[in-house]
């Protein structure tokens, strides 16, 4: 065995690599510790429990496939709100390839309070991207400001835009040309 000390991001890549060549069924304790080449107790040293380690690798793999682009110098990262849609759709593209089946299967994974630790962060990363996709919307100059009202704000329609993603997601159909056709007719 490995005695080296080892990190809680080296034990979280060794996870994320799993998926990526095995699938999420692949993602245990003993597999990540031999993938690691230390003993499953050491595990423990990083992670309260298998519950913590998988919720942690859910967030870890959604954080890997939608990490938004930095903006240096105060540069937006996005022209438009359309071209944010449009990268979230070229993300989930290529977290789909890289993670195979882990949108469709990581939540099957979790059983009792392990599913509410993983739906937990599944559901903060998705905030994640909602509150990004609001602050593109906010900024983005090209705007008609009539769209918006009290009973149709900015935040409704990015949960209406976001569910659309996610339906898109469950359906592995990464054409989001009819998502963009829609934002266009309706706020442009």
């Amino acid at each position: 065995m490995n005695t080296v000390v080892t990190s809680r991001e080296a034990i979280l890549s060794a996870s994320r690599d799993l998926i990526r060549k095995q699938g999420w069924k692949a993602v245990n304790i003993r597999t990540i510790a031999r993938e690691c080449n230390i003993c499953t107790g050491s595990i423990y040293n990083y992670f309260d429990s298998k519950s913590d380690l998988m919720a942690s690798t859910v967030e870890s793999v959604w954080c890997d496939i939608f990490h938004f682009p930095e903006n240096p110098g105060n540069k937006k990262p996005f022209d438009s709100f359309g071209d944010c849609i449009a990268w979230i759709f070229d993300s989930m593209k290529k977290g789909d390839e890289k993670y195979p089946g882990f949108f469709t299967f990581h939540s099957m994974g979790f059983m009792g309070e392990e599913k509410e630790d993983g739906q937990q962060f599944m559901a903060q990363s998705w905030q994640h991207i909602q509150d990004r996709l609001f602050m593109v919307l906010l900024h983005d100059e090209n705007v008609r400001q009539e769209v918006f009202d009290e009973d149709f704000t900015r935040k409704k329609f990015v949960e209406i835009i976001f569910s659309l993603m996610i339906s898109a997601l469950l359906q592995h159909n990464y054409d989001c040309s009819g998502i963009l056709g829609m934002v266009r007719r309706v706020i442009y």
